[in-house]
């Protein structure tokens, strides 16, 4: 099921950032009075009464700037609208009507896209009798709100979901394995898809950052089939410098929310970049399963140590995510690429593996009773008695103890550690969590 995809729009300064930080329920975004502090574009979850959504915020929308930065925002605001399936327009009831928002409501009148006049800043009822004079837009309902106090939110959010399927909604899953291959412009994520299927399915060229769209392709692998996702390659953002290379990122970003295993290509020749480390840093957030995979290894002088201590390298660079498996493949040559499929299966499988309760208990407690976790300030001492796995996606552990909130950050890692050595979970995030017994 495709996740609805909502873009706030409006001219500087209105609130989109503090709406933004309230619907995805932290300070993701930076607010500022000053215009155009929202420079990079936002992307976040949020979910209300069930349902899910991706929402943007974009930059300060203003027409016909010869500013070349408030142009480009220009540009990337209409592409968003282009895209969106829904649209929340907000505007400003302390500076009124302007010329600015007057273009914003024809243009998006033209889109024939779902979209709601939104009127933020009505922190209190005294500024409610204002409200009346954005009905002049020609928008035929107006929902009054304050971003920053969450005054009179739901009923915006209810009318904004209506349309929205609930996340438990009773339509058959699509069972079959969803790989997403991300990374940096020619990397050869495009080269692979082709060598995999074995014709030409996406453009290849020397110039960075042909495959715009997200092309989801089929491929037949013994008796099953699995969806290739070959989505457009993400840059460093200042160096997207064309609207389109903006929401090829969003779009790349989206859909590692809608696979099941995240590959990563690099070019063995660049390297690990900080970029790639975002992409990896995403891929755990969703808690999808991840591998790294080295591309153009045949381009490579190499002995038989090189393998080993390019790993290291790369596990130096991702520290705590040692878990994710590391492949070197040659899109071109075709060297392991079918491995990198069977890897692929192997990391699924990871994701869906259950540990039965008494295992995970036997297995478990004994270990943590030879390296207890630490006392609390108080000089008590800290006891994890019972251990469950549960989650239906990726692996979500339960631990019960007497104090659960002063279990540190390092005796987690330890635990998580402990969980992998004895049971696996190659390429897979997992969640660990603490309650009282």
């Amino acid at each position: 099921m495709k996740t609805p995809l909502v873009v706030i729009v409006g001219r500087p300064n209105v609130g989109k950032s503090t709406l933004f930080n309230r619907l995805v329920g932290k300070r993701d975004a930076i607010v500022h009075d000053k215009s155009g502090v929202t420079r990079d574009r936002n992307y976040g979850s949020a979910d209300w009464a069930g349902k899910e959504f991706q929402i943007i915020d974009t930059g300060g929308y203003v027409p016909n700037s010869k500013d070349l930065f408030e142009t480009a925002i220009r540009e990337q605001v209409e592409i968003a609208i282009s895209e969106a399936d829904v649209i929340l327009f907000i505007v400003d009831v302390r500076t009124g009507v302007n010329s600015v928002d007057i273009e914003i409501a024809e243009m998006l009148r033209r889109s024939n896209k779902n979209f709601l006049l939104i009127v933020n800043k009505v922190d209190s009822e005294g500024f409610e009798s204002s409200v009346a004079d954005f009905y002049r837009l020609g928008i035929k309902k107006v929902y009054s709100i304050s971003a920053l106090a969450g005054r009179k939110l739901g009923d915006m959010l209810d009318d904004l979901t209506e349309s929205f399927l609930p996340v438990d909604a009773d339509k058959p899953e699509d069972g079959r394995l969803k790989i997403v291959i991300v990374g940096r412009p020619n990397v050869g994520k495009s080269s692979l898809t082709n060598a995999l299927l074995g014709h030409d399915r996406s453009i290849v060229t020397d110039v960075p950052g042909t495959t715009r769209d997200s092309i989801d392709s089929v491929l037949k692998y013994y008796g099953q089939e699995i969806v290739l996702i070959d989505t457009a390659g993400l840059r460093k953002k200042k160096r997207i410098d064309e609207s389109v290379e903006f929401f090829s990122t969003i779009r790349t970003l989206k859909t590692i929310g809608e696979s099941d295993v995240v590959v990563l290509m690099i070019d063995a020749q660049t390297g690990l970049e900080k970029q790639d480390q975002k992409i990896i840093d995403e891929a755990v957030r969703w808690r999808k399963g991840l591998i790294i995979a080295v591309n153009k290894w045949d381009l490579i002088e190499k002995d038989n140590s090189s393998t080993k201590l390019y790993e290291e390298e790369i596990r130096d660079k991702i520290g705590s995510i040692d878990y994710a498996p590391v492949i070197f493949i040659s899109a071109l040559t075709k060297q392991r690429i079918f491995k990198l499929i069977d890897l692929c299966l192997s990391v699924n499988d990871e994701r869906k593996k259950k540990i039965p309760t008494k295992l995970l208990n036997d297995t478990l407690l004994s270990e943590i009773e030879r390296v207890p976790p630490p006392a609390t300030g108080t000089g008590k001492e800290v006891k994890i008695k019972y251990i469950t796995q549960v989650g239906d996606h990726y692996p979500v552990f339960l631990f019960f103890s007497n104090y659960p909130k002063n279990i540190p950050e390092h005796y987690r890692r330890f635990l998580e550690k402990l969980i992998r050595k004895n049971f696996g979970f190659i390429g897979v995030p997992m969640t660990l969590s603490f309650k009282n017994k």
